[in-house]
């Protein structure tokens, strides 16, 4: 009777980065794929200061303001390359004296999906940019 072949390994072995990855809840990430907070905060301030800069509060601009720098913060957080989807919100109100109060819930993988908002002033505009971020 001829002996019984050698079964194929029933599993490929993991990449070592990959299975500590995995282990450290990242999902399929790499520490590299993560955000890093500060360079979020910086390309948002990039782009309302490229946006509104010194400009005086006027009405007529706050449409184009607000899209403007929607997308400029998704166009360089999307030159990031990371596998991220992101969601900017922007609000924006003429400093008058009143307050602005705006609050966010989420439930997702505190180690890969996160969110910052970002609080700017000028003499006439008060500005606040929530960026959100979720691992794909």
């Amino acid at each position: 009777m001829a002996a019984a072949a050698a079964p194929a390994a029933a599993h490929q072995q993991l990449d070592p980065l990959a299975l500590a990855d995995f282990e450290a809840g990242l999902d399929g990430l790499h520490e590299n794929d993560l955000i890093d907070e500060a360079e979020v905060d910086s390309i948002v301030r990039e782009s309302i200061l490229h946006t509104i800069g010194d400009t005086p509060w006027a009405d007529s601009k706050v449409g184009t303001w607000t899209s403007h720098i929607i997308e400029g913060a998704l166009k360089k957080l999307a030159a990031l390359q990371k596998p991220m989807k992101y969601i900017c919100h922007v609000s924006l109100t003429q400093r008058a004296g009143a307050g602005l109060h705006a609050a966010s819930c989420s439930r997702w993988n505190q180690k890969t999906d996160g969110l910052l908002s970002v609080h700017w002033e000028s003499q006439t505009v008060l500005a606040l940019v929530t960026v959100f971020w979720v691992a794909l």
